[in-house]
């Protein structure tokens, strides 16, 4: 029994990639974070590409063999610096650049350039997707560390922490099931990659067709037969955006690329796949934003109308939706593991989160306008173009919103005083179906158990 024992038992490889693009400021912090891991990778590749920055002398600095001793046990890794230079794929090319490096290693770990995760996140995706042959990726739980934030930066990072913890519990609610394994912190089986690239005739598994190279890569494992998972416990923070201008490109590029995967028919080499079960939070997603876009504007709308002619009778019931949001925005807030006092004014005063909602609506509008104009845009270039300062696209939906405010006001006041009580008389009774079906669903996501999960 004794000799049994001692025999060594196998010890799943993990691969590590880091596509990195201008991450000068971040790439040490990254990799520092992957060498304090109670589970390091057994190699580490930074494959940086298209870059004009010091990213490739910053991270040179770790390159090399690295003995780590934890809890008494050593561990060794190497990290491996690859600048390839001039990349027309960008990082899918990197992505898979760093895939033929791996491919002897029994998982692949992606990790983005300006992600760092907790100090066990490796060891708990290694040991679930281990636990279950069944899992092809699994995705760490993402957040955005603020600590350093402040202004409007803040402000805008909030909003993202409580979007993320939102997108977040509904997928472990659903199951743990995960609609997208973002690129920022995620382990794949090099099996599930491989079956996947052979099923949909590919050299590799990450391909240019689509905006979100990780969503098209969810997909196409799920319908290899895997499944695709969020980290029970692993968690990662990924680098949030600090500008509206980059934000706006950010959440332009990823909304127009869901929305290309949602559609049916063929987009240039792209297949929609509108009934894909990885889909159907994604459908959710797009038709709860567009009732949000018109109860808002409703509401705008037939306030200043009624206003106008003082035709505004207030009732107490008019209350009860907000309060319903702030309630639910307040029970997001505390279902956040990391949660923070901005985090819980964010969603108890709020008007933070409803001018956060209405800068989300302007990322709809803008990504769904440039899906339908079929006009062809290289939203990765805009998103660094965004993130440099450049560029005015994210003003669009202001100016828009102002013009069609101005014609309105204009066409009311030229109707006569029937007309426009008629139109107050329709108005107002639509818009309260509308808001006590959406209060509804709200009460519902409020009554519904988190299981004690944490996001």
């Amino acid at each position: 029994m004794e000799s049994v024992d001692s025999l060594p038992s196998y010890r799943p490889t993990i691969g590590c990639v880091i596509p990195a693009y201008n991450e000068e400021e971040s790439i040490a912090h990254v990799l520092k974070s992957l060498l304090e891991q109670t589970r390091v990778p057994d190699v580490i590749h930074v494959v940086v590409n298209n870059t004009t920055d010091k990213t490739v002398a910053e991270a040179a600095k770790f390159a090399g063999p690295h003995m780590i001793e934890i809890d008494g046990i050593e561990q060794f890794t190497e990290v491996y610096v690859h600048d390839i230079g001039k990349n027309q794929d960008k990082k899918v090319g990197a992505l898979n650049y760093g895939f033929q490096l791996v491919e002897g290693c029994d998982f692949f770990l992606g990790v983005d350039g300006d992600t760092t995760a907790s100090n066990d996140a490796v060891e708990q995706l290694g040991a679930e997707i281990m636990s279950d042959s069944r899992i092809g990726g699994i995705s760490a739980i993402y957040s955005i560390d603020d600590r350093e934030m402040k202004g409007i930066g803040a402000f805008l990072v909030t909003g993202q922490r409580a979007q993320f913890a939102a997108f977040n519990m509904q997928n472990m609610l659903r199951g743990r099931n995960m609609a997208v394994l973002g690129g920022q912190f995620s382990i794949f089986s090099m099996q599930a990659l491989r079956q996947a690239m052979v099923e949909n005739h590919q050299t590799s598994p990450w391909v240019k067709d689509s905006e979100v190279e990780d969503s098209l890569l969810s997909l196409q494992i799920k319908s290899a037969g895997y499944l695709t998972k969020i980290s029970a416990q692993a968690r990662a923070d990924v680098g949030g955006m600090t500008t509206l201008r980059g934000l706006d490109a950010q959440q332009v590029k990823w909304n127009f690329g869901a929305i290309e995967l949602m559609w049916p028919g063929q987009r240039g080499d792209t297949k929609g796949q509108p009934f894909h079960p990885n889909l159907r939070l994604r459908w959710f997603e797009n038709f709860s934003m567009l009732t949000n876009i018109v109860t808002r504007l409703m509401f705008v709308t037939l306030l200043f109308f009624s206003l106008s002619i003082n035709a505004f009778v207030f009732s107490p019931f008019w209350l009860i939706p907000p309060l319903a949001a702030i309630l639910l925005n307040l029970r997001t807030a505390l279902s956040m593991k990391n949660r923070n006092g901005r985090d819980i004014f964010f969603a108890a005063a709020l008007f933070p989160a409803e001018i956060y909602m209405w800068v989300r609506m302007g990322h709809f509008v803008r990504a769904w306008t440039k899906f339908l104009s079929r006009k062809q845009v290289d939203n990765w270039a805009a998103q660094a173009k965004a993130e440099k300062g450049r560029g005015n696209s994210y003003l669009v939906p202001l100016l828009a919103f102002v013009i069609t405010v101005a014609v309105l006001v204009v066409l009311w006041f030229q109707l006569p005083i029937v007309a426009q009580s008629t139109l107050l008389w329709i108005g107002w009774p639509i818009l309260g179906i509308i808001t006590i079906l959406q209060t509804v669903g709200m009460l519902g996501k409020l009554l519904r158990r988190h299981r004690g999960y944490k996001v």
